[in-house]
């Protein structure tokens, strides 16, 4: 057994017009995740030989950053919790209680992203290719922020690397955040650099993103325990052990298929 490691969920603490407030570590990632997007997403698109003026570039930053937390938001509401959301629906706002889907931020990312390239009319695909190692830095810093927070725990374990999490019993557990962590952020990252320079093809390197997030995260879902929501207690799990984020992620990697099958399946336009 590994030891929890208890660092303090709030990076800094301070008082305010005497009120006690904090900058907690989980919030800082999300900020970080957003410098390091602004930062290096030039670097990437010129991976891609993609132009752009320097407003619509911070145009698609913005419309990044508003579909990650409406999306995130939204989300979760809709697919995890939403008759809870009906009987107290001023708590949709209550945003620093936690509350975020990735799936719901992916929706919100991909919409916004679309509508305002459509408006600027720059190609979708190609865009989308370049953002996604910028995308695996964020899930892996938010997984961090999980792991810190000791919130998302894993299930009851006697494997060596198992931990004992505040709030969670006297018992190991998976540190399913660490795992989500190396997967869905190292080892997505690496992928998806490796494809934006080797594979040609637009559209590729964001499908083969959806669809390797939906594997890595189904099969992570049989050790992370889930979400203590209404609709697995009124009604259980779907086909008897299906998580909302297996069912998700299954939807993800539906759609990778079709989606690297569409593109593939496109004959070259012939030259002129």
């Amino acid at each position: 057994m590994l030891p929890y490691p208890h660092i303090d969920p709030n990076m800094v603490q301070f008082h305010l017009f005497g009120r006690e407030l904090a900058i907690r570590w989980y919030g800082f990632f999300y900020v970080l995740s957003f410098i390091a997007a602004y930062v290096f997403y030039r670097f990437l698109l010129k991976v891609k030989g993609i132009k752009v003026t320097r407003d619509q570039y911070e145009g698609i930053i913005f419309a990044v950053m508003l579909g990650v937390v409406l999306g995130g938001r939204l989300g979760y509401i809709l697919f995890y919790n939403l008759p809870y959301y009906l009987r107290h629906p001023l708590e949709i706002f209550f945003v620093w209680e936690g509350g975020m889907s990735f799936h719901g931020g992916a929706l919100g990312v991909i919409a916004a992203g679309w509508l305002y390239l459509k408006r600027q009319k720059l190609a979708f695909f190609p865009l989308a290719d370049a953002a996604m190692p910028l995308v695996a830095v964020g899930l892996g810093l938010g997984r961090l922020g999980n792991f810190i927070n000791a919130e998302l725990w894993g299930k009851v374990t006697q494997v060596p690397w198992g931990m004992v999490f505040p709030g969670a019993g006297p018992l190991p557990r998976h540190p399913s955040q660490l795992y989500e962590l190396f997967f869905e952020g190292i080892v997505l990252f690496f992928v998806s650099l490796v494809l934006l320079k080797r594979w040609k093809k637009d559209g590729v390197v964001f499908w083969s993103f959806i669809g390797l997030y939906g594997i890595f995260r189904f099969f992570i879902e049989f050790v992370r325990v889930p979400d203590d929501l209404e609709v697995y207690r009124k009604y259980g799990y779907f086909l008897g052990f299906m998580t909302i984020g297996q069912i998700l992620s299954s939807l993800m990697i539906t759609a990778a298929v079709i989606g690297i099958w569409l593109i593939y399946r496109k004959r070259p336009e012939p030259a002129k």
